[in-house]
């Protein structure tokens, strides 16, 4: 299972990579493998502010629809596009062109709350 170094996770397993002020969220590796097959995704909170574990979208799979949720509080600033037509991405590269969401963050200190790899490694491990 792929874990990279370099993003923070949350219980909930999304994940979240900082690029100085914004911030590309998904699910994780661990999630998208549980889900399995995804065949739609519901992300219709652009534009809106969102507190920390707020949920920004649904995530339908063959088998079941989670609810995902903020990693930190931050204001939708882009939905990824290309999942409207390819949501499967999201199996295939979880952690590259399957990200779902950018976010312009608003409370950075919320960032010092998540998971690093190794926390969320013990989590799934637990």
């Amino acid at each position: 299972m792929n874990i990279p170094e370099n993003l923070k996770y949350t219980k909930d397993h999304e994940w979240i990579r900082v690029e100085g002020e914004e911030a590309y969220v998904g699910i994780t590796d661990y999630a998208q493998g549980e889900l399995g097959d995804i065949v739609f995704l519901e992300i219709e909170t652009e534009g809106e502010e969102l507190a920390k574990e707020e949920v920004f979208g649904t995530i339908e799979a063959v088998k079941t629809v989670s609810d995902m949720y903020m990693p930190v509080s931050g204001e939708v600033v882009e939905v990824n596009e290309k999942l409207e037509e390819t949501p499967e991405i999201v199996n295939k590269e979880p952690y590259g062109e399957g990200w779902l969401i950018k976010v312009k963050l608003t409370k950075t200190t919320e960032l010092d709350e998540l998971l690093d790899a190794t926390a969320y490694k013990n989590l799934l491990e637990a």
